[in-house]
């Protein structure tokens, strides 16, 4: 059984999400905004092993652990292939100005947008959500999807930043976001947890 749990990570308390299978205990994380001695000791006393690490997009405030995690648990990280500009630049990604000095990588695997990736008998789908940043991904597996800061509980993402676009934001939750299952689960970057079904019927941005 998947089995899945959040922590704020980071200076904006971004929230984390660590999916591992009950039995086999492996798992990834998605967004690990800063390293977190919560989520560590989590990982560590639950005997998770991560096995990849998946960026929704490359603002600081969702990288800032992202590289300190791939070195201590040798997993890979994994972005869509338009985010390579935003990971590598303190200037797009904002990092120095949320931290205080330049966070800048790149992933070990760029997917795209449909692919699709097996993980413990499950399948993790990779749905392209540009707007936000011009490589936002959503992650879908099952009926749990880590949005990032495409969507969220009543809201939509900003698109203020260098290198968004606000039509494409609209046009990607419409289109393969609001298209899901309405049970669906949506567990953003920030802020509560909500469901595609309620967005869909009362996000004042539609």
């Amino acid at each position: 059984m998947l089995m899945m749990q959040g922590f704020y990570t980071g200076p904006l308390d971004v929230n984390c999400y660590v999916v591992y299978d009950d039995q086999t205990k492996n798992g990834f994380m998605v967004d690990p905004g800063g390293v977190s001695k919560t989520l560590t000791s989590f990982i560590e006393t639950q005997h998770i092993k991560i096995k990849m690490i998946f960026l929704t997009h490359g603002h600081g405030d969702h990288i800032g652990g992202a590289r300190e995690y791939r070195e201590k648990y040798q997993a890979p990280i994994y972005a869509h292939k338009e985010e390579g500009i935003v990971l590598g630049s303190a200037m797009y990604n904002s990092s120095a100005m949320m931290f205080g000095y330049p966070v800048e990588l790149q992933a070990d695997v760029y997917v795209t947008d449909g692919q699709e990736i097996p993980f413990e008998g499950h399948t993790i789908k990779i749905l392209h959500t540009p707007g936000h940043s011009p490589g936002g991904i959503c992650i879908l597996i099952e009926k749990w999807l880590f949005c990032g800061d495409t969507l969220f509980a009543g809201s939509v993402g900003r698109t203020d930043f260098p290198l968004c676009s606000t039509k494409d934001l609209f046009d990607g939750i419409r289109n393969k976001l609001f298209t899901l299952d309405p049970d669906t689960m949506a567990f953003p970057g920030h802020g509560p947890s909500t469901t595609i079904g309620f967005e869909k019927e009362h996000n004042p941005f539609f």
